[in-house]
């Protein structure tokens, strides 16, 4: 008890206040410290715990149009999209491949040309990689590379039928000129 009366006894000797005085202008700045730092304190963060992702479901070998099915329009079915016909699940990264996301056009899609070519063009969502150059073949390669080694395999795209012109693997030009042929009368017949 002594040593409190004798540091109350110096508190008017070094600040020239009574001990009363002293204690309520501490009081005052402490409280107006806790108020201004509550003002610009950030809220209060509430983790929401998120679900989490089903494992993933292994397809086996489905057509390029039962892929169209996991574009990510349907939350109930898992994100897909696929290289070189090998489908992978991306729904881990759905903020890229997802509605919305900077790479939705790829999903529920075989976008090997487009990923090669870098390209975000609808003609170029496609399975086919005839005629690509050798720096877009390597570009595809690390395209794989990364896919196999962030996302699961879950099956593969079946190869359309070599007779089908459904024009999904079938460049465009190659399209057009299929659609025309059978119009055109070969020349040679007139002469026989």
């Amino acid at each position: 008890m002594e040593s409190v009366n004798a540091t109350l006894a110096l508190i008017p000797q070094y600040t020239g206040l009574s001990a009363g005085t002293f204690f309520t202008i501490v009081a005052l700045v402490l409280g107006i410290y806790y108020l201004i730092s509550g003002l610009f304190a950030p809220p209060p963060v509430k983790y929401v715990p998120l679900e989490p992702l089903p494992p993933p479901t292994q397809l086996g070998e489905i057509t390029a149009e039962e892929l169209q099915a996991y574009d990510g329009t349907d939350p109930s079915k898992p994100l897909l999209m696929a290289i070189k016909a090998q489908i992978y699940d991306v729904s881990q990264s759905r903020a890229f491949y997802g509605p919305g996301g900077p790479y939705a056009l790829f999903a529920g899609k075989d976008a090997s040309r487009a990923l090669a070519k870098m390209s975000f063009e609808e003609k170029d969502l496609t399975g086919d990689i005839e005629g690509l150059s050798a720096y877009e073949a390597e570009a595809l390669t690390d395209w794989e590379y990364k896919f196999m080694s962030k996302y699961v395999k879950v099956g593969t795209v079946k190869p359309s039928p070599a007779g089908s012109n459904r024009g999904e693997d079938v460049p465009i030009e190659s399209a057009e000129e299929e659609t025309a042929a059978p119009d055109a009368e070969p020349e040679t017949s007139k002469d026989e």
